[in-house]
């Protein structure tokens, strides 16, 4: 069990677990995911973790099929810059590696922000906190349970 998963129990959300067979040779995770699953891609969401102003870490959660906006989560954040985090500083606040970060669970509570396209689909797909693992639940129980704030958050 993930940290991620435990989350989601303890709160008692309606979710399911999906697992699939992880190839380390691919590129990206999040559509590896929804290739294997196989699911629509743009309900399969990917969580990055962000360094606004260089002063604190966030976490913007977009379908794997967009890119995040730096802007825009910079902005929701209430800074003028965003860059990708420093790997071992997102290791260290999440608790979770590279590609198997999950918006649950995280060691350190950091400002969140989920692409309002979420809230278009009954459920989403975000990593259960280990590479191959997804959970899938309603965007609003995922953004409750982190006290996460819907935002356009996408790369036009």
């Amino acid at each position: 069990m993930t940290p991620g998963i435990n989350a989601a129990r303890k709160a008692r959300v309606a979710h399911t677990i999906h697992e699939y067979n992880h190839d380390p040779a691919s590129e990206s995770y999040g559509k590896e995911a929804a290739e294997k699953m196989p699911v629509d891609p743009a309900r399969v969401f990917k969580t990055l973790v962000v360094s606004i102003d260089e002063k604190e870490l966030a976490v913007g959660v977009v379908p794997v099929t967009a890119m995040l906006n730096m802007k825009l989560i910079a902005r929701a954040g209430s800074g003028k810059r965003a860059a990708m985090a420093d790997k071992q500083a997102v290791q260290r606040s999440t608790g979770y590696v590279l590609g198997g970060v999950s918006p649950l669970g995280q060691k350190r509570k950091l400002k969140t922000f989920i692409d309002e396209s979420a809230q278009s689909f009954e459920t989403i797909f975000v990593s259960a906190g280990r590479r191959g693992l997804e959970i899938e639940l309603a965007p609003e129980d995922l953004a409750r349970l982190i006290g996460a704030t819907f935002v356009n958050l996408k790369q036009e």
